[in-house]
């Protein structure tokens, strides 16, 4: 009895513990740069980008301080490419990442990475104005000018 009880407060004590981040696709984002995820059943604007080697069409957006957008984004190229939402900074620093672990699968809810002839949606809710970019990760593709710009006003 004295062992269960003890294996019990210790369960108890370990739950108070904040959560461990396990690799890549548990980043501690308590808010992104752009926003936030969108609400699927919540109405938006439909906004499709097509990946191909070393660009994105359309390679510019604009859109409505709290506008909900859903990208449907499409390779269209020979390629993986990758599809992430965030700052200049931000990709900068995580294509740092990219570089040395190359074949990194992204599980955050703005970014998605695709097969050629595949495709995935992101419903993103812009709340905060300003100038975003989407760019491609993945070594050699961001540098030669595989890069989208947002601008939420």
């Amino acid at each position: 009895m004295k062992n269960i009880m003890m294996v019990g407060l210790a369960l108890i004590g370990l739950s108070a513990w904040p959560p461990l981040a396990l690799g890549h696709d548990k980043h501690a984002h308590e808010t992104y740069s752009a926003g936030e995820p969108g609400n699927p059943k919540k109405p938006s604007r439909t906004i499709e980008v097509d990946m191909s080697e070393m660009k994105y069409t359309p390679a510019r957006i604009e859109v409505k301080r709290g506008e909900q957008i859903r990208f449907v984004i499409r390779n269209v190229g020979q390629d993986d490419h990758e599809f992430l939402l965030a700052t200049t900074e931000e990709n900068l620093k995580h294509a740092e990442d990219m570089q040395k672990h190359p074949h990194m699968e992204h599980q955050e809810p703005n970014a998605v990475r695709l097969k050629p002839s595949k495709s995935a949606e992101i419903v993103w809710k812009f709340t905060k104005s300003g100038t975003f970019e989407y760019s491609c990760l993945i070594p050699g593709h961001r540098e030669n000018g595989m890069i989208g710009q947002v601008t939420v006003k």
